[in-house]
């Protein structure tokens, strides 16, 4: 039997780097999947990705960051999948710069994609979840473990996120709802594609495993914790890193 047979999961920002990823690794586990993307440029490659995962799968457009539509979004898969038992908040931006130059607008911006989504959805799903039990998995980083210059604002969310996680897992733990965050170090994206070689290796350098992960990597680490393989597991920040974060 599959790892998340007869599971549905929501995944925000799940059509493409790591949220699709992840979004293919619960399809493989048996998982029935809704997932976010935000922006209209993106709906073509959410269609194509629900279409070539078959019905299981569904895309919806939506701003995690924004209240109202999370909870829309929410009601909208409890009706379509019948429950909510997998809430993986992946949603996040960078507006990386120096703290000196960085604007309220720029903080604002990652504080509400990255930290505030992350309470939305969780709010919005606790409910169906206290019904039928339930995971949640919040995307950090090794950054919002150890920091790093230029994104204070993307350090700052990432580590609000990890106390969101441990209050979480304390609140409904004995209402049988689990609550991880996960923490990725240096992961193979389309925005680590674009980096020049230089700086590529400067990152490579510092990994002791000598490469960058996957988004298979961080999966596989969320397919652990929202199966029956975790059900011991909250509270806790799994670092997916390749050994950076040690």
């Amino acid at each position: 039997m599959a790892l998340l047979e007869g599971k549905v999961a929501l995944v925000t920002g799940g059509s493409r780097g790591i949220g699709e990823a992840i979004v293919r690794k619960f399809v493989q586990e048996g998982a029935r999947v809704a997932f976010t993307y935000v922006s209209a440029g993106s709906a073509e490659r959410a269609e194509r990705l629900a279409a070539e995962l078959g019905p299981c799968v569904r895309a919806y457009q939506s701003d995690a960051g924004d209240y109202a539509q999370a909870e829309a979004l929410v009601n909208s898969v409890v009706r379509d999948f019948g429950k909510v038992n997998i809430l993986v908040n992946n949603a996040g931006i960078t507006r990386d710069t120096l703290l000196l130059r960085m604007t309220e607008q720029q903080w604002d911006e990652v504080m509400q994609t990255n930290l505030k989504s992350v309470f939305n959805l969780t709010k919005h799903c606790l409910k169906p979840m206290l019904r039928a039990g339930g995971c949640i998995i919040n995307m950090s980083s090794v950054v919002g473990v150890f920091g790093q210059a230029g994104q204070a604002n993307y350090a700052a969310s990432k580590a609000g996120i990890i106390g969101f996680s441990k209050s979480i897992a304390k609140e409904y733990g004995s209402r049988g709802i689990r609550c991880n965050a996960v923490a990725p170090g240096f992961i193979e994206t389309e925005m680590t594609a674009a980096l020049d070689e230089k700086t590529r290796e400067s990152y490579l350098s510092a990994i002791p495993m000598k490469r960058l992960g996957t988004g298979e990597d961080v999966a596989n680490a969320c397919v652990f914790l929202a199966s029956d393989l975790g059900a011991y597991v909250s509270g806790q920040v799994l670092s997916v890193c390749g050994a950076l974060n040690t």
